[in-house]
C-alpha cells in the first residue's frame, strides 16, 4: 500500500470533496480517496506508487489546487 498526501485549496462543501473524488478516482490504481473540504486534506491510496502529478492534475480537472505534502 502506498499513501500521498495533498493539501487542496478552494474546497468549500461536500459537492466539492465528490468532484474530487470523481477526478482523482479516474487514476488507475487509485483504491481509496479521502478527502475533506473543511481542512482542504486529500488522502491518496492505491496499492502501488501513483503518480504525484496526476492526482495534482485531476484536482486540478475539478477545479481545485493541490499540492502534495510529502
Amino acid at each position: 500500500m502506498t499513501t500521498i498526501e495533498f493539501q487542496v485549496t478552494g474546497m468549500t462543501c461536500g459537492h466539492c470533496e465528490m468532484s474530487v473524488r470523481e477526478e482523482v478516482g479516474k487514476i488507475a490504481g487509485v483504491e481509496s480517496i479521502d478527502v475533506n473540504a473543511e481542512t482542504g486534506r486529500l488522502v491518496v491510496t492505491s496499492a502501488s506508487a501513483v503518480d504525484a502529478d496526476a492526482v495534482i492534475a485531476a484536482v486540478d480537472e475539478a477545479g481545485y489546487r493541490a499540492v502534495s505534502t510529502r
